[in-house]
């Protein structure tokens, strides 16, 4: 409110970004004072259900934000804003996405958790359409369009009704980050209480201090009091995230099974006071910290690294191997991960690393198929894409294999990527 009072009062001359959450039921015009420099509007978290038929009039937007609000439709008022290019309606109740709501510079669009069952085939014509996030609505098919787009690298069309995968999404060059869990196209795989993980009783856990939250659940540090055992315990939201279900990444978390540069899962919750799901999991050693941090409004779906983050040729070949192996385990399993990044990714001062975050896995057929081939070669990408990040930051000169490897595992013919596993044997023999 005390921003709102600013606003109205004129405080806010200059501002490049206005923030917003006050339970609003009406678009504030005073917003439009800041046309000469406004660049960032976020509305998350008010009653908005339309938003003004000129609000091209602010003509420096960039990014707008309006998430957990009441709009049935996507504004048509989006398309005629010439610089806008990352639009985020996340947890409306969005049932229309008209083709004049698609403003022509959309580089990423965020429209999960909503009630949208077909997309316009204008979305297809937005070249520089880079992320696309549709997890949690009623989707049976994606735009035949989108084949267009050749810099799309990011999709999430998790917890949909899509019954197959068109072989011509499997095909798109750019693609890297793809999650699908919870639609019919996946495989029928179910894990159940006699896959062989241990049921944990909650009475036999201590929880303690908060580790980490994410938008899937919160982790706790704890000790699992018949063993006198320290664990981490990750308690489940229900609520679906841009990535899907967080359910379905418990459901992962299992079936990945052991592997060195995994989390080791010590069991599965039972008895939860309120029902809710919880794996208990390995701590951590604390030596481990985060590769990188999340991509930024203008990285995109690129990862940021501290600007002094330097790796030694030893330490990057054995975070390189590390997760080409952990890669190659899980597509074994018929397990994608979705989301190969280095913000899911621990490492420590010696280049042991540990993959984690299942939140966009899913799962497909073990068999070598077209589909399963193409499937793991798009995750290969991000495997490139993570390479060659390591690459750019190292201390020593690289040999021309690596450099090679690195142009493979990213060109744009999906199938004529190599495996993980020929990837092994290239790292392996360098």
């Amino acid at each position: 409110m005390t921003t709102l009072a600013q606003l109205k009062a004129g405080q806010l001359a200059g501002a490049t970004r206005l923030d917003l959450a006050c339970g609003l039921t009406e678009f504030p015009r005073e917003i439009f004072e800041l046309a000469d420099s406004l660049e960032i509007l976020n509305l998350t978290g008010n009653a908005l259900s339309s938003l003004p038929a000129d609000l091209h009039r602010l003509t420096r937007l960039r990014v707008l934000f309006c998430s957990d609000n009441a709009f049935t439709e996507l504004p048509q008022c989006l398309g005629q804003c010439t610089k806008l290019s990352m639009i985020g309606f996340k947890a409306n109740q969005i049932s229309h996405v008209p083709a004049a709501a698609l403003p022509p510079q959309l580089r990423w669009l965020i429209l999960t958790d909503n009630c949208i069952s077909q997309l316009p085939d204008e979305l297809g014509q937005r070249p520089l359409l880079q992320k696309l996030m549709l997890a949690g609505n009623q989707l049976t098919h994606l735009p035949h369009s989108l084949t267009q787009c050749k810099n799309l690298e990011l999709i999430r069309i998790a917890s949909n009704r899509l019954t197959h995968l068109p072989d011509w999404l499997l095909t798109l060059p750019s693609l890297t980050w793809l999650a699908y869990a919870g639609n019919p196209v996946e495989m029928a795989v179910t894990v159940t209480d006699d896959d062989g993980t241990p049921n944990i009783p909650w009475s036999e856990l201590e929880l303690g201090e908060v580790l980490g939250e994410g938008a899937s659940g919160i982790i706790h540090k704890a000790i699992w009091k018949p063993q006198a055992l320290p664990v981490a315990v990750k308690l489940y939201k229900g609520t679906i995230t841009s990535d899907g279900s967080p359910l379905h990444e418990m459901q992962a978390c299992i079936a990945a099974g052991l592997h060195p540069n995994l989390i080791k899962v010590q069991g599965r919750v039972i008895g939860h006071p309120q029902g809710q799901a919880a794996l208990v999991m390995s701590l951590i050693d604390p030596s481990y910290r985060n590769l990188a941090a999340l991509p930024s409004l203008a990285s995109c779906t690129r990862d940021i690294y501290e600007p002094e983050t330097r790796f030694s040729l030893d330490v990057a070949l054995r975070m390189a191997r590390g997760i080409a192996s952990v890669a190659a385990h899980l597509h074994r399993q018929g397990i994608t991960h979705g989301d190969l990044y280095g913000h899911n990714i621990l490492w420590n001062a010696t280049g042991d690393c540990l993959l984690g975050d299942f939140g966009a896995a899913s799962f497909h057929a073990t068999a070598d198929t077209l589909e399963s081939r193409s499937l793991q070669r798009i995750e290969v990408r991000a495997f490139g894409v993570l390479l060659g990040e390591l690459l750019e930051r190292g201390e020593e000169a690289v040999s021309e294999d690596l450099i090679e490897l690195q142009k493979s595992c990213c060109q744009p013919d999906v199938l004529a990527r190599p495996s993980f596993d020929e990837i092994e044997g290239v790292l392996s023999s360098i």
